[in-house]
């Protein structure tokens, strides 16, 4: 029996963040109801590379029943109020106060019926100076600075993924959750707002405060800003290797099984974390020399020994064919798509997953 079997999610929902969340919801066994507008969620055409289908909505839609409602007429309010009528969760992510103009407040709702749980995303929150704004992905990281810790030193760049849209999702799911939990001791729903912006300014904690501490964080690529050493480096023959140093005892383990000098790794300019990220350029170099001695695979076989933490730099198509990848097989309208499996493992569990739906007929 999946945990949430029994339970029913309205979601009023388009793009990523909000429909990320309701997939979770239901994968547990919710029903979960997605509200489109006649045009569809805005997501089924962002493009076709899934059987003809959007990647972004057959990833994020699975198991989800589709009722397309014009909510600006009355027949499609009217629809939308028998659904609520037999739901436990209300998820949306329309620009703030769209809801209420509706005639939907999520307080009012709640009045109606304490113990519905009702969740609404936006991009900087109902209130506040930017609180009207529009807010996407990439909008919020650059407006949260995330930007300017990504990529190399010449210029910002985008996180190579929708990482703002999916870390919201990720959050308003546990919320709901947490929210699911309290109702079951107390009977009491719950009325919760998560920000997009507020999201990731909570994921950039560290640079933040590290900023504030008169240490700000500069971009250096596939490099890490607070620990040496900690990137990429390039063997004398073969694939490039990323290793991380994360104890001082690793590092001396470095240097006598692999760069071969134990005493560099109590040298009082290279012993300490701190010592080597203030002295970063000698803790490579020492590094990049040792690489320069041996192929890729004697430095791989060689790191392992040492119980280095290291990795290959793979592209999508070492992702497509890595021996770690697990995939799931989804229905859809165009027929099966095969992606990558949620992390979540219910061990001894074999877990199936719903269909992607087709954009039903306007029932409103």
């Amino acid at each position: 029996m999946r945990p949430l079997k029994g339970l029913t999610v309205v979601a009023i929902e388009q793009a990523v963040a909000a429909p990320f969340a309701s997939a979770r919801l239901a994968d547990a066994g919710a029903r979960v109801i997605k509200i489109e507008r006649p045009e569809g969620d805005f997501a089924r055409g962002y493009d076709d590379v899934a059987n003809g289908q959007s990647s972004y909505f057959v990833w994020l839609n699975r198991g989800k029943e589709s009722v397309t409602l014009d909510l600006a007429s009355d027949a499609g309010k009217t629809q939308l109020r028998l659904l609520l009528a037999e739901a436990d969760v209300l998820l949306q992510n329309l620009k703030p106060g769209a809801l209420k103009k509706l005639g939907f407040a999520p307080a009012d709702l709640r009045a109606a019926d304490p113990r519905l749980i009702t969740c609404s995303i936006s991009g900087f929150g109902e209130t506040g100076p930017m609180a009207e704004r529009k807010a996407y992905d990439l909008l919020i990281q650059a407006e949260s600075g995330l930007c300017s810790i990504t990529g190399g030193p010449s210029e910002p760049a985008r996180v190579g993924i929708s990482v703002v849209d999916i870390a919201t999702g990720a959050s308003v799911h546990a919320a709901i959750l947490e929210a699911l939990i309290r109702r079951g001791v107390t009977g009491e729903g719950a009325e919760i707002s998560v920000s997009m912006f507020d999201v990731m300014a909570e994921w950039l904690t560290v640079p933040l405060l590290n900023h504030e501490g008169g240490k700000s964080p500069q971009r250096i690529g596939l490099a890490h800003p607070s620990i040496a050493p900690y990137g990429v480096f390039q063997p004398a023959s073969g694939a490039p290797l990323l290793i991380a140093i994360q104890s001082d005892r690793e590092w001396r383990d470095l240097c006598s099984d692999f760069i071969g000098d134990p005493e560099l790794g109590t040298d009082v300019h290279y012993a300490t974390n701190v010592a080597r990220v203030a002295h970063r350029d000698e803790t490579d170099a020492h590094v990049a020399a040792a690489f320069a001695r041996q192929s890729s695979d004697t430095a791989m076989a060689r790191l392992l020994s040492a119980r280095i933490a290291v990795a290959t730099v793979n592209d999508m198509a070492g992702l497509a064919t890595h021996p770690h990848l697990r995939r799931i097989r989804v229905d859809s309208p165009n027929g099966p798509v095969v992606m990558p499996a949620p992390g979540a493992r219910f061990l001894g569990e074999d877990l199936s997953y719903g269909a992607v739906p087709a954009l039903a007929p306007a029932k409103g």
